[in-house]
Formats: structure tokens, sequence, C-alpha cells
């Protein structure tokens, strides 16, 4: 791997910044982040590059906390794509929209049991990728269930949904809820995570 190839982090005050909330907000939501830190460049990386950006329209992703994937879309993504990050920590949602003001970005506020409704309420076609870091396994089973086949429904039908997860636990309702499922895991990151390419 050359230094041009491998992956980059945020430096200086505004990674600080980041790093700060998100230390913060772990230790008042533990269940809801599942790491002290956000995902290595190594992780994003591995994510993202399952992603054909050429051909994509829209990308959801749940739970972007203080943006560290966000970043890497928006720098990927051409002119006239639509990422739409939905949030339930208004703390992690005012910091998106400071700091990231990009007219490509949508940030809202609210659950991603409802990302059809958003979709519809931003007048957004199907979702071309939904990514979720979110901890299913702290998860209601209900709550986990509605999420998932809300995001199955919302995809289009070549469309895909990248999880990853510090667990295994969310395997077999993937494998329940969607016709195809790869396994793939990320050593270089704080917990070592699980991601899962998952198609309709």
């Amino acid at each position: 791997m050359t230094a041009q190839d491998r992956p980059t982090a945020l430096a200086g005050h505004g990674r600080r910044a980041q790093l700060s909330l998100f230390a913060r907000n772990f230790f008042k939501h533990p269940r809801m982040l599942g790491s002290i830190i956000p995902s290595s460049p190594f992780l994003v990386r591995r994510l993202v590059e399952r992603i054909e950006f050429r051909s994509a329209r829209v990308i959801v992703e749940y739970g972007p906390g203080v943006g560290t994937i966000t970043r890497e879309l928006l720098r990927r993504m051409p002119p006239g794509m639509t990422l739409l990050a939905m949030e339930t920590n208004p703390e992690f949602v005012d910091f998106l929209r400071r700091s990231l003001p990009d007219p490509r970005l949508q940030v809202v506020q609210g659950s991603a049991e409802t990302i059809q409704v958003e979709l519809a309420r931003l007048g957004l076609p199907t979702a071309d990728y939904v990514l979720s870091g979110l901890p299913f396994s702290t998860l209601a089973a209900t709550t986990r269930e509605t999420i998932l086949r809300n995001s199955l429904e919302a995809l289009s039908p070549q469309g895909a949904m990248l999880v990853y997860q510090f667990s295994s636990r969310v395997l077999p309702d993937l494998r329940r809820v969607f016709s195809e499922v790869e396994c793939d895991f990320e050593p270089f990151n704080i917990l070592p995570a699980k991601v899962y390419h998952c198609r309709p």
C-alpha cells in the first residue's frame, strides 16, 4: 500500500472536536454508539469501496455520529447526488449541520425506522445504498426488524445495504430479510468490525 492509497484521518482542532463530542456521547449513550471512538479510516474505506458512485443517486446513512463516514462519502460523491444522514442524537445533528454545509447533504433528526417517510418528504427516489453502523444487537427485536424491513422497502431493486457491526448477532436477521448477504471483516478498527453487504 502506498502513502497515496493509505486512508487519511482528519487532523487538528476539527478532529479533536469530533473525538471529544463522540466520546462524551458514548458515555451518555453507550448502547446507541457501541464504541468510544469513531470508525477507523480502514473501515471507512472498506465500506465506501462497495459503492458505485458513478451510477448512484441517493445514499442513506444511519447514525452518522460526528460524520467520519459522511465526509468520505461526500468526498467521493459527484455533483447531483444526495446523501441523507439520519441521526437521533441532537448534538450530532447540530455538529453535522455546522461542520458540513454541503448542498448534497440532508441531515435529518429522526429514527432509521422512518426512512421511507423521509425519502418521500424530501422528494427523493428509492435509495441506491443504505449504510448503517447502528448497534443492532442492543436494539429491541421489533425495532431491529422494522429498520431492516423498511430499509429493504426503501432500496432500489439493484441497491444494497451495508452494515458494520462489532457483533455477528444481527446476521440471522439480515439473512432472513435480504436474499443475499456477503460477510467481510475489518481487523484494523477499534473494535474489529464485521461488514455485511446485503442485497434485496
